[in-house]
């Protein structure tokens, strides 16, 4: 039984050659009954419908209700091959700004416009003929849903074909509806039902009946519970109110700035493939804002894979009936609830729900996106690998915050404060926090990625050929899956736009403690954006910079929000991190500063030839920007060797235009042109992560190698010795110290075999990490005393 809201006239004969027509009504009340009845006496039932009563010699077609007891009874059993038409009632709200949405003031009036009740429909009926619309379904004979039953699960019982039936009316009937009031209600109905009565579930279960030696009656009943507690029960009145309720979290801080161009092609790839949104995640407003957007281009309603850190009430059942999946943190060897999971997974993609996760696993503490998370992944990719879903495509989104007010928090748990618990009062207080302006939020689409496509390039060994044993699969599967994130990450990034006050902060943070003018922060900008330029990076309203007085309006917004501080009781205004803001700011920063890796890593390498003349420096060079590339590779995403070499000749490029085809004859050549470009990147970009891992290496150095690590304890040591170097002046700036930086730093050294105990082989290993740092920690300050840009903000 599918949806056709369109119906051609010259429908095929098929449908009209056997049996009568079998009206399935869903009608919850008499009146809708009435109406029904009505409809189909005046002519309402299509004329290629009404021909198959027609021809069985009825006047009239039967009219049964859509409940699966009376269609065992009363449709199941009959001989002939009717032609079953579902057909509903769709009651609608009252048009309003030419929408018809649910309002609170419909609450508070106590009634539902979408699902009134006995008495309000039998107003509307005699007083608003607008508020009410018959829809009928596409039919399908009796014998083709016999068949498709037997052909998906074999069960040709009764009582089992009753309710086959019945899905299949229900699905046909939410489809015929969204034909009235918009895609954006797209909601799944019987689905804990109809995933129990799957035959490939089924079959799962058993298995693990066997396996577990578990009764069916006892795996059955988990398999419910776990169904009941993940499946998102959507309400179309909640999703309006909740939207409505929520919208203010978001329109009251912000200005949405969504590049809507690709959207309308998503819609259109939307009809042939389900979606996987998978958004950077800064803020608990990221939801909203997506939502918003996806529902004002007429989008479903995404499925929302959430954490259960956000289940407390009242937000949680209601998110849950808004299509937010909570999923438990972990569930150990929990078989049932596993595979319920992954059935979800596969039912939702199979239907064409779209989904939604962050699938970096939580909100990024630093401002750049973090390392992917894998397991959500691998529930699509099972999907595919099953055969249940031909493919899904990925959509990168990247959500980019001009202002944050929730980022004072995250900044003070890099540096041990304790994670608040969310919950009602937590809620009041970002409720308040959001009521005053942060400038624009920008959200930008990624090209979407074919999950298939990236498996099958990955080497999946499930969709490409088998692997030789166990271990080459499980090894093949993962990298397959680390290929699918590393692309999704790429996209997100390719997406995100330089703000503002990713500028502001990136000049304030490259001179340590000290204030600047106006001019000097212009100064330090201004070569940034040529080479933003010439890169072609997205930008965001960087134009504000160019109208007089932009650039101080966007201090005093960073003023206000008590991350700048500004001294103007001398002859001008100056302007400087405010104290224990830094890590506040490299939030800033840090969500643009992927776009200046390479050319830092550039300077830093032309700088090691420098320093090291003789033999080959384009060699010399290469090499060291290979190192570089190794020690930040758990820091950002990089391609293979072969175009990160590409990349790099490209920003070669940008120095002297011959060199994408030339090198540089000498080392002096290359550092001559860096010069002539008026700015040094690295001490404003990456000096912060090579100082974390100066900590963590120094630390490493002096532990006995023979010790297992406890990783908790050390990372509480790097920050406590990590805040003293910075006080003794061997670190930067106080965004150096940061919990965030100082784990991945020491996922590097476990990388390189550091974390292993041993004995003096690996104390050394630890005391040349340690002397590497120590030797580009060196470079960085080279670098910054070469930097024109620093020098003009010096004098």
């Amino acid at each position: 039984m599918t949806v056709n809201a369109q119906r051609d006239s010259g429908t095929s004969s098929s449908r009209t050659s056997n049996g009568a027509a079998v009206v399935v009504a869903a009608a919850t009340t008499s009146i809708e009954r009435d109406l029904i009845t009505r409809w189909m006496r005046s002519g309402g039932l299509p004329a290629e419908y009404s021909a198959s009563t027609e021809n069985s010699g009825d006047t009239t077609p039967a009219v049964l209700d859509l409940d699966s007891r009376i269609l065992t009874t009363e449709l199941v059993p009959r001989t002939d091959d009717p032609l079953v038409v579902p057909v509903k009632v769709v009651w609608l709200p009252s048009a309003r700004d030419g929408a018809r949405r649910v309002r609170f003031s419909d609450v508070l009036a106590l009634t539902n416009p979408r699902n009134p009740n006995r008495l309000i429909q039998q107003w509307l009926v005699g007083r608003s003929s607008d508020r009410h619309r018959i829809v009928v379904a596409e039919p399908a004979r009796l014998s083709e849903m016999r068949e498709s039953l037997h052909a998906e699960d074999g069960d040709p019982a009764p009582d089992s074909l009753a309710r086959h039936i019945m899905r299949r009316a229900v699905v046909a009937l939410e489809r015929a509806e969204r034909a009235v009031i918009g895609d954006r209600y797209k909601v799944p109905r019987l689905v804990a039902e109809q995933i129990m009565d799957s035959g490939s579930f089924r079959r799962r279960l058993d298995a693990i009946c066997a396996e577990h030696n578990l009764t069916r009656e006892e795996v059955d009943s988990r398999a419910r519970a776990a169904l009941g507690e993940l499946v998102a029960v959507q309400s179309r009145l909640v999703t309006d109110l909740f939207t409505q309720a929520m919208r203010p979290l978001h329109s009251s801080a912000w200005s949405v700035r969504a590049d809507e161009s690709g959207l309308r092609a998503l819609r259109e790839l939307n009809r042939r493939r389900p979606l996987v949104f998978l958004p950077s995640h800064r803020s608990y407003a990221d939801a909203f804002v997506l939502g918003d957007i996806l529902a004002n281009n007429e989008f479903p309603r995404n499925h929302l894979m959430g954490g259960a850190n956000l289940t407390f009430w009242p937000i949680g059942p209601i998110a849950r009936r808004t299509g937010t999946v909570f999923i438990r943190r972990s569930f150990g060897d929990d078989a049932v609830y596993k595979a319920a999971l992954e059935e979800y997974f596969a039912y939702l993609l199979t239907k064409r729900f779209n989904l939604e996760w962050y699938f970096e696993g939580g909100r990024t503490r630093t401002g750049k996106l973090r390392a992917p998370r894998f397991g959500l992944l691998n529930y699509v990719a099972n999907a595919i690998r099953s055969g249940r879903v031909e493919d899904a495509m990925l959509v990168p989104v990247s959500i980019t915050y001009e202002g944050l007010a929730e980022v004072a928090a995250v900044a003070a748990e890099q540096t041990g404060a304790t994670k608040k618990p969310e919950g009602l009062t937590w809620l009041a207080r970002y409720a308040r926090s959001q009521q005053r302006s942060a400038g624009n939020v920008y959200v930008r689409f990624g090209e979407p990625l074919s999950m298939r496509g990236l498996l099958t390039g990955g080497g999946d060994p499930e969709l490409s050929e088998p692997a030789a044993d166990e271990t080459e699969h499980f090894e093949r599967t993962r990298k397959a899956l680390q290929k699918v994130g590393f692309e999704v990450a790429v996209g997100i990034n390719g997406a995100t736009p330089i703000t503002v006050n990713c500028l502001v902060t990136l000049a304030l943070l490259g001179v340590r403690d000290r204030a600047l003018t106006l001019d000097e922060v212009r100064a330090v900008i201004a070569p940034v954006r040529r080479y933003i330029e010439a890169r072609d990076v997205p930008q965001g309203e960087l134009s504000v910079l160019d109208v007089e007085g932009g650039l101080a309006t966007v201090l005093g917004s960073l003023t206000d929000a008590g991350v700048v501080t500004t001294y103007a009781g001398g002859e001008e205004p100056v302007y400087s991190i405010h104290r224990g803001q830094h890590l506040v700011a490299a939030f800033y920063r840090n969500s643009g500063v992927h776009w200046f890796v390479n050319r830092a890593i550039l300077e830093l390498a032309i700088l090691h030839a420098h320093e090291n003349p003789g033999g080959n420096p384009v060699l010399s060079a290469w090499e060291e920007a290979k190192k570089l590339r190794d020690l930040l590779k758990f820091e950002f995403f990089f391609p293979d060797r072969d175009t990160f070499e590409a990349q790099m000749r490209t920003e070669l490029s940008l120095l002297v235009t011959e060199w994408s085809d030339e090198l540089p004859r000498s080392e002096q050549d290359a550092l001559t042109a860096l010069i002539e470009t008026g700015f040094f990147m690295v001490h404003r970009t990456l000096r912060s992560f090579f100082d974390a891992q100066l900590v963590v290496a120094e630390r490493l150095a002096l532990r006995d190698p023979s010790l297992k690590l406890d990783r908790t304890a050390f990372l509480d040591e790097c920050v406590a010795v990590g805040t003293q170097m910075l006080l003794q002046g061997r670190l930067y700036g106080p965004e150096s110290v940061s919990s965030e930086l100082f784990a991945t730093a020491l996922q590097l050294a476990g990388n390189r075999g550091l974390l292993d105990t041993g004995g003096e082989e690996v104390r050394e290993q630890r005391r040349a990490f340690a002397a590497d740092l120590l030797a580009v920690g060196e470079r960085i300050q080279l670098a910054e005393s070469l930097d024109v840009s620093n020098r003009k903000a010096d004098r």
